[in-house]
């Protein structure tokens, strides 16, 4: 559940059009989600397999595939916002994000122009462009923003990158005349999943240098002190039976914070939801379990770089898989 009193917000990762037409908005009015996120990898999944694309895709004749995914997500995406759209009049967050073409990763001028072309396309106040955090994403997070467009910067990994997020949002916002909101992505389970069998092995506790690294991020972002700016953790579906299906989001509780999450995820948070915040953590504990890995022979820095070029990847897979299917 959203816990406007603690400051947390729940958004649901996940897109798709029958259900954004039926129980999307009960979960908003039942106060359980109060925004939503889409990525490459949901949309691609969500046109190749559900049916509710048809009859749009069949009056699409004749497009290019680009084209013809554009106008789904648009659609969609215009349609999430509009169910969004009281809660943003009303400051309880509202957004939903839609995601520019992952092969624009490295080239600024293109991301702000199709993060441009597509805010207006889609018409709604309360929808973030979500741009990847590269060199080339720091400067158009900037120029979108100073352009009146919120900016949700996705595959966020290190520290580093997470604060030139944060120097150039700043920038944008206060180049900016109209209302923008500005969240830092920190992918988390990634970590675990990578590191956690070599780990054990060194007599490592497991399933925390995901938590602890988004933990140690969301400390820097609110040193800052920048209203508009909010630490997103993202990637926060555990798989496997492992670990409580929803300890990413109880573990990351914090005030003035936003998780996304996999809707069985959410399901099974609000059976028995956290009230307490966990964050901040004691940064010399995250300092201490950082050296324990680092000994264990982790070298974080080259984790870091590893996971960022992946996620750039899946996207890119994920994203051509689905023009392909859609020609």
């Amino acid at each position: 559940m959203v816990d406007r009193e603690l400051g947390f917000s729940l958004w649901l990762d996940f897109i798709e059009r029958d259900f954004l037409q039926n129980e999307f908005a009960s979960l908003i009015e039942k106060g359980i989600i109060n925004g939503a996120t889409s990525n490459p990898a949901i949309f691609a999944s969500a046109i190749t397999s559900s049916p509710a694309y048809k009859e749009q895709l069949e009056s699409l004749a004749g497009k290019s595939a680009k084209e013809k995914y554009e106008a789904l997500a648009i659609h969609d995406i215009k349609t999430a916002a509009q169910a969004l759209r009281a809660n943003y009049e009303e400051g309880n967050d509202g957004y939903i994000s839609i995601e520019v073409d992952p092969f624009l990763s490295n080239d600024t001028a293109g991301t702000v122009e199709e993060g441009k072309r597509l805010f207006k396309a889609i018409g709604e106040p309360n929808v973030m462009v979500k741009v990847p955090a590269t060199e080339a994403g720091y400067e158009a997070m900037k120029e979108l923003l100073s352009h009146g467009i919120s900016v949700n910067a996705t595959l966020i990994f290190s520290p580093e990158q997470a604060l030139k997020c944060v120097e150039a949002m700043k920038e944008g916002i206060e180049a900016s005349n109209r209302r923008v909101d500005a969240v830092v992505s920190v992918f988390v389970s990634r970590f675990d999943r990578m590191l956690d069998n070599a780990l054990q092995e060194a007599g490592v506790e497991a399933a925390k240098v995901g938590n602890y690294n988004a933990a140690k991020i969301y400390t820097l972002i609110e040193s800052h002190k920048v209203p508009q700016i909010r630490t997103l953790f993202a990637s926060t579906g555990v798989k496997g039976d492992d670990l409580p299906a929803d300890y990413y989001i109880r573990e990351l509780l914090a005030s003035r914070s936003v998780n996304t999450a996999p809707l069985g995820t959410i399901e099974h948070y609000i059976k028995e939801r956290e009230t307490t915040a966990k964050l901040p953590l004691d940064m010399a504990h995250i300092d201490a379990h950082f050296e324990a890995v680092e000994k264990a022979g982790v070298n974080m820095e080259e984790v870091y770089e590893t996971l960022l070029s992946e996620g750039l990847v899946a996207f890119e897979k994920a994203f051509e898989e689905m023009l392909e299917s859609i020609k």
